[in-house]
């Protein structure tokens, strides 16, 4: 263990750097508060022992600045003094000790206080590590939570969340908010003709390049259920949602993804529905509705294509 001795006098510095060293530990040297506190956190110790009265900086206030300095972390203190009045101990206490030793200290009795704070210190480490590791856990637990197991997209709940969540933001900001819905064409009998694996890689191609073509904060591309999507698009007009739906459409045509079961093209396409929610009006779930009547008509009047509900 790396501990700090902050001692003002020379001769009891030395003494005590000795006994630690041959207990083991890596010792560092300071002569008073100031000179403690910055050794501190330059070298973040196992522990500190410290005198209680010395010039330029007391132990008291150096151990109170160190426990300001380190609100979500610990480190084992302890004091040494000549003084040996109940007051003193509860004042070393008080200040942000976690033990108090009265000079001179023996041998034994150092050795036996910095076992029991390194056990301390073993165990407080030890928690922390698990408390990291358990909050990586739970973010990572969340971000599966929301994310589609096939496409790596959003999933259904992740895109109801910010549906409502930009919707409200539109009212409040009195700006349009705009969604598309993107249908795979003839997906049934591409699976019937292909098998479910080659419909799988479909969707993630499809999946691939409507997360490559988000653009703006915000947009939330999602897989909305079997070979439908859906891109979230905040601050964006019906002519501008039109377009970008026109876009996703070319996108996906130039992957060249063969279909095989289509009678009406050889590669895969999709259908979109553009619907767009105007500031202060409707909700999230009217703005579906009109997304989802506008892909019905898409694909009534032939497929691959864009069409847009009107506003």
């Amino acid at each position: 263990m790396k501990v700090i001795v902050v001692e003002d006098q020379r001769v009891v510095r030395a003494k005590l750097a000795s006994m630690i060293e041959r207990m083991g530990h890596e010792v560092l040297q300071a002569e008073d508060g100031e000179q403690g506190v910055a050794l501190w956190r330059k070298e973040k110790p196992g522990l500190v022992l410290m005198d209680a009265i010395m010039p330029v900086l007391d132990g008291y206030a150096a151990a109170r600045r160190i426990r300001a300095l380190e609100p979500g972390g610990w480190t084992p203190i302890i004091f040494l003094s000549a003084a040996e009045a109940d007051q003193d101990l509860e004042k070393g206490i008080d200040a942000g000790g976690d033990d108090y030793l009265v000079k001179p200290v023996s041998f034994v009795v150092l050795h036996a206080k910095i076992r029991a704070m390194q056990r301390i210190d073993d165990m407080r480490r030890r928690i922390t590590e698990m408390t990291e590791r358990l909050a990586e856990a739970n973010q990572e637990l969340a971000r599966l939570s929301n994310q589609d197991g096939l496409t790596a997209l959003a999933n259904r709940r992740c895109f109801d969340d910010a549906l409502r969540r930009e919707a409200r933001d539109a009212r409040f900001a009195d700006a349009p908010l705009s969604l598309l819905l993107v249908d795979v064409d003839h997906f049934k009998s591409f699976n019937d003709t292909r098998g479910h694996q080659a419909g799988d890689e479909c969707l993630r191609e499809v999946a691939r390049m409507l997360a490559a073509l988000r653009a703006g904060p915000g947009e939330v591309a999602a897989r909305y259920g079997g070979e439908e999507f859906a891109l979230i698009l905040p601050a964006h007009n019906a002519a501008q949602a039109q377009a970008r739906g026109e876009r996703l459409r070319e996108a996906i045509e130039s992957l060249r993804l063969p279909h095989g079961a289509s009678a009406t093209a050889p590669w895969v396409t999709v259908s979109v529905g553009s619907a767009t929610l105007q500031p202060a009006e409707d909700d999230g779930e009217s703005l579906v509705a009109a997304a989802d009547w506008a892909l019905y008509q898409a694909k009534r009047s032939g497929r691959n294509q864009v069409f847009a509900s009107r506003p």
